[in-house]
C-alpha cells in the first residue's frame, strides 16, 4: 500500500486517485488519494481491532467501489491476504472458496446494485458462512438505504470507519509474502486459489499498465472490469495506483440505461485509455453506431481488448467505430496465473504495425516458445503448438493455495521446464503470436473462465442425471457457449422440467453466467475403452464438423457417433421450428 498510496499523498495528496462511475448514471464520486489513505487506513485499524493479523485471509464479497479498493488495500496495509470473490457467484460458490482459504472474516455489501437492480449481497453470505466455521466476523457495509438482517458476527463497516483512527503503520513484507489469492477454473472441477506474493506481483502490473498503454501522468485510465477478476486486481487497482494513476471504477453494465452507456461516461470522465472486454464489444456492435456516435470520444488514445480472444468484425468496429481509427488497439493476452499483461502489440517501435486481433509481441522479459506433441520446442515462423513461456517473470503465481502438487501438475508438468500456458498459438511468417484457444477442457464465457468439469459436477448432482459432458460451443455475443449432453435415467417423464431444474443447479452451485444455452438428452455418451468422455467428438456435432470425426477407432461403441448426431438433428429442427 505505500507504494500504491503514501508515495503519491507524500508528492501529490489532491491528486484523483479513482472515479467511481456507479450504478446510477451521471452520479460519479471523485477520490484523491489522501482520502483513499485515509479510509484504508480506517478499514485496515476496523480489521485489526477484530483480530485480523498478518497472514490472516479476509474474504472481499463486494461489486466495485472505493470502499472495495480501500478494503483490498487495507488487508495489504496489516499484511492480511485478500481474496476477492465475483459478488456475482452463488453462496456456494462463496462458501466454497471461503472454506478452501480459511478465511477469518468476510467484508461485503448490505446489497449491490447493477443495470438497475438490486443484487442481494448479504444474504448471500448469510447462506454461504452457515458452513464456514473459520468465519468469526462479517463487515457489513451500505450501498443502499434498505435494511438487512444483522446477527451476532455482523458488524456495521462505516459505524466502524468513523471511529477508527486514521492513521496505521504499514506491515513490514518480505517480496515473497502473499499478497492475495484469486480463484480460478482449473480443468477438473474445483476452482484453485492463485497466489500472488507483494513485490514481484506489483512490479509486473505497474510495468504493463505503463508501458502496454502507454500511461501518462494525468491521463484517465478506464478499465471497466471488476474486482473479482484478475484484470481488476491488475488494471484497476494495484497497476494504475502504484503508477500514481486515476483509475475509473465502473459498477454498471454496458447497455444501462442504454448502449451508450460506456462512450457517455467517456465523454464526461475524459477518459483516455479504455480497457474492456470482447463478449460487451460484440453486444453493442449489434445495436448499432449512432450509440457510439452520440458522444465525443475525443479523448480517447488507446483502446485494449482482455479475457478472451476478439474476432476480426469486432476488432475492426472497435478500432473504426470506437476509435474513430486513430487509436491503437492493444488485444492483450494473459491469465490469472501470469499476473499481468504476457503478449500485446504494444510496447513496440513508434508507429510499428498492429494486426488485427493479434496479440503479437511479448512484454518485456517474456520469452514465449511453441511446443509439438512430442514436447520439443518448435523452431522458424509460420508454425502452431501450444503456448509455453521458456523462463521466469515478475508477476507469475508462485502456487496453488494449499495444493503445491496441483501447480506442479497443472502448469510445469506437461512440458518439463517450461510454464505451460494452457492455451494453443500460432506464430506468423513475421514472428508475430496470434492465441488460438485453450487446448484442455476450459471454455471461455463472456470473459469468464470455466472448466467444463466444474458445470458437469454441478449437474451431477441431479437424482435423474447419471451422466453429463458439456463443450463449448462459438456464441455470436459470448465468444463460447455451453453445451450439456445429459443421459437420464431410464423411463424419465418431464424432460423439459429436468432441464429447468438443471439450469437452476447450475446457477446456484456456480454463477447464472455458467448455465448451458443448449441442454441435449441422449441415450448415452461417447467413451474410450476405459471410460473417457471423448468431448472432442461432442465438440465436432455442436460445431456442425460431423463429416470429419478424426479417428473414432478408441470408442467403445463407434455406433453411438450416429446416434448422437441424429439426437442433435432432432433437436436442432425442434429449436429452429
Amino acid at each position: 500500500t505505500v507504494n500504491c498510496l503514501d508515495q503519491h499523498v507524500e508528492k501529490s495528496p489532491n491528486r484523483v486517485a479513482l472515479i467511481w462511475e456507479r450504478d446510477e448514471p451521471g452520479t460519479a464520486v471523485y477520490v484523491t488519494y489522501r482520502e483513499l489513505l485515509d479510509l484504508t487506513c480506517r478499514v485496515a485499524n476496523t480489521l485489526k481491532k477484530y483480530g485480523i493479523q498478518k497472514g490472516d485471509r479476509v474474504a472481499i464479497y463486494m461489486p466495485v467501489s472505493p470502499l472495495s479498493v480501500a478494503a483490498m488495500l487495507a488487508c495489504t496495509r496489516i499484511g492480511a491476504v485478500h481474496t476477492v470473490v465475483f459478488a456475482g457467484f452463488s453462496a456456494e460458490s462463496l462458501a466454497g472458496r471461503i472454506m478452501d482459504s480459511g478465511c477469518k472474516a468476510v467484508i461485503t455489501y448490505n446489497q449491490g446494485v447493477r443495470g438497475g437492480r438490486t443484487i442481494e449481497l448479504k444474504a448471500t453470505v448469510d447462506e454461504a458462512v452457515k458452513n464456514c466455521p473459520s468465519i468469526r466476523h462479517v463487515f457489513v457495509a451500505q450501498r443502499t438505504d434498505n435494511q438487512v438482517q444483522m446477527g451476532d458476527r455482523d458488524i456495521p463497516l462505516e459505524e466502524e470507519i468513523t471511529k477508527a483512527d486514521s492513521i496505521c503503520a504499514p506491515e513490514s513484507m518480505d517480496s515473497e509474502d502473499v499478497l492475495f489469492m484469486l480463484y480460478t477454473s482449473g480443468s477438473t472441477g474445483k476452482p484453485k486459489g492463485i497466489v500472488h506474493t507483494q513485490a514481484g506481483y506489483l512490479l509486473y502490473a505497474a510495468l504493463t499498465h505503463k508501458y502496454v498503454f502507454d500511461y501518462q501522468q494525468g491521463d484517465v485510465f478506464g478499465c471497466v472490469a471488476d474486482i473479482g477478476w484478475i484484470t481488476g486486481h491488475s488494471y484497476v487497482v494495484y497497476g494504475p495506483l502504484c503508477n500514481g494513476a486515476t483509475s475509473v471504477l465502473f459498477e454498471s453494465t454496458p447497455v444501462y440505461p442504454d448502449p451508450g452507456r460506456y462512450w457517455e461516461v467517456v465523454q464526461r470522465l475524459k477518459i483516455n485509455q479504455f480497457y474492456g472486454a470482447p463478449t460487451a464489444i460484440r453486444l453493442l456492435l449489434n445495436y448499432g453506431e449512432e450509440w457510439v456516435k452520440k458522444y465525443d470520444r475525443s479523448s480517447l488514445k488507446v483502446l485494449g481488448s482482455v479475457g478472451e480472444p476478439i474476432n476480426k468484425e469486432a476488432w475492426q468496429w472497435f478500432y473504426q467505430v470506437v476509435g474513430e481509427g486513430r487509436c491503437a488497439l492493444v488485444d492483450t493476452w494473459w491469465q490469472t496465473e501470469t499476473g499481468g499483461i504476457c503478449i500485446a502489440p504494444r510496447p513496440s517501435e513508434e508507429k510499428a504495425e498492429i494486426i488485427p486481433a493479434m496479440a503479437m509481441r511479448p512484454f518485456f522479459g517474456i520469452v514465449p516458445v511453441l511446443m509439438d506433441k512430442n514436447g520439443e520446442v518448435i523452431e522458424g515462423n509460420d508454425v502452431s503448438g501450444a503456448l509455453c513461456i521458456a523462463q521466469p517473470w515478475p508477476g507469475m503465481a508462485r502456487t496453488i493455495h494449499g495444493d503445491h502438487q496441483r501447480f506442479i501438475d497443472a502448469y510445469f508438468k506437461a512440458y518439463p521446464g517450461y510454464y505451460f500456458t494452457g492455451d494453443g498459438a500460432y506464430r506468423t511468417q513475421k514472428g508475430y503470436y496470434q492465441i488460438t484457444g485453450r487446448m484442455d477442457d476450459i471454455i471461455n464465457i463472456s470473459g469468464h473462465r470455466l472448466g467444463t468439469a466444474e458445470i458437469e459436477d454441478a449437474m451431477a448432482d441431479h437424482p435423474e442425471v447419471p451422466e453429463t459432458a458439456v463443450v463449448g460451443y462459438p456464441h455470436k455475443i459470448k465468444g463460447e457457449g455451453a453445451f450439456a449432453f445429459i443421459v437420464l435415467k431410464e423411463q424419465t417423464p418431464h424432460v423439459d422440467h429436468i432441464k429447468e431444474e438443471l439450469k437452476n443447479i447450475v446457477a446456484s452451485k456456480i454463477a447464472k453466467y455458467a448455465v448451458p444455452d443448449h441442454i441435449l438428452v441422449v441415450k448415452r455418451l461417447p467413451k474410450t475403452r476405459s471410460g473417457k468422455i471423448m468431448r472432442r467428438l461432442l465438440r465436432k456435432v455442436v460445431t456442425e464438423q460431423s463429416s470429419n470425426m478424426g479417428d473414432v477407432t478408441t470408442l467403445d461403441d463407434p455406433s453411438v457417433v450416429k446416434e448422437i448426431l441424429d439426437a442433435y438433428q432432432k433437436y436442432k429442427e425442434k429449436s429452429s421450428s
